[in-house]
């Protein structure tokens, strides 16, 4: 029997929007939350063990409480299941590293280079298919934007496969990567549902393929280039969805392929996991970055204008 979408497990009911119209066998469970993940792959949830992941690189790492050799390092939790860079921080010096000390976290080099989110479709430890998102970073962890690229990168794709095919043996669904400069700093069993929409027609039909068959079929010959652009506000303050003519009038707008409005409007703003640098309101995909940056704006006007963190 099929039913559309409920054995995608999405808790972002914003999210949901891709999922909805298309059909998935109802013993099929796939997920898109790492809470979800750690439960349904025990024999590889490990790879949310930071500390692990950055050994298998044979990067300098260790927890709090054994001292770096040298500096500056960068140090976050080892295991953090709800992202948004929550407890991370640069650390310049030993002084620095003592007061910041805290169990469960870890420290490992401090990266320079590209951040890159890359989505891998894996049968049994072998990559199929990956698509790679690079970041503009703005303050405190947040992003100015989303590029997600047409373009592969041969040198990042052959690290990713190899380090796939090495620790990945008897897997097989979606992974992400999280890289900079080529180095892995993170790894999920799933994809980045963000963005999915950008992948092109026939993709989420794929994902259903791969975890109800065991196979990977997708034309890919078409990918074109996408913008994922997200609209922050300054945090200390409790926030309203914005009005529906309003949503209405962005997802109208040219070469905009979906508005996702990214927090609960009867939660308390402190009660969802944001990045130290904004409280994100919403995330516009285009397929156009001009057209998603007017598409922003438009959504912007909905808020008091001191209330939002300026727009680079």
């Amino acid at each position: 029997m099929l039913q559309k979408a409920m054995p995608i497990l999405e808790r972002d009911p914003w999210r949901e929007q891709y999922f909805e119209h298309v059909s998935c066998p109802d013993d099929v469970a796939i997920p898109t939350d790492d809470p979800d993940c750690w439960a349904l792959y025990p024999q590889h949830c490990w790879i949310y063990d930071k500390l692990r992941v950055a050994q298998t690189q044979g990067l300098a790492c260790g927890p709090h409480g054994v001292m770096p050799a040298g500096y500056p390092v960068f140090s976050k939790p080892m295991v953090n299941l709800r992202g948004m860079g929550v407890g991370s921080l640069a650390i310049a010096d030993a002084e620095e590293m003592q007061a910041a000390y805290m169990p469960g976290h870890m420290w490992m080099p401090l990266l320079e280079g590209e951040h890159v989110s890359t989505d891998c479709a894996v049968m049994d430890g072998e990559v199929k298919w990956l698509r790679h998102a690079t970041g503009l970073t703005g303050a405190g962890g947040t992003f100015r934007h989303w590029i997600i690229a047409a373009a592969q990168r041969p040198a990042l794709d052959a690290y990713l496969r190899a380090w796939v095919g090495r620790h990945m043996g008897g897997y097989s669904g979606m992974m992400n990567f999280e890289s900079i400069g080529g180095t892995i700093i993170e790894a999920h069993l799933r994809f980045a549902d963000q963005w999915c929409d950008l992948y092109g027609p026939g993709w989420v039909e794929a994902l259903v393929r791969l975890y109800a068959e065991g196979r990977w079929q997708f034309d890919d010959a078409a990918r074109r280039e996408g913008y994922s652009i997200p609209l922050f506000a300054r945090h200390g303050h409790q926030f309203r969805h914005p009005p529906l003519d309003v949503q209405d009038a962005v997802r109208a707008m040219p070469h905009v392929s979906s508005l996702q409005i990214t927090f609960h409007e009867g939660r308390l703003a402190g009660a969802h996991a944001m990045p130290p640098g904004g409280f994100r309101l919403a995330v516009i995909n285009a397929t156009d970055l001009a057209a998603g940056l007017a598409a922003r704006e438009v959504l912007a006007s909905a808020y008091p204008a001191e209330l939002l963190v300026p727009r680079g």
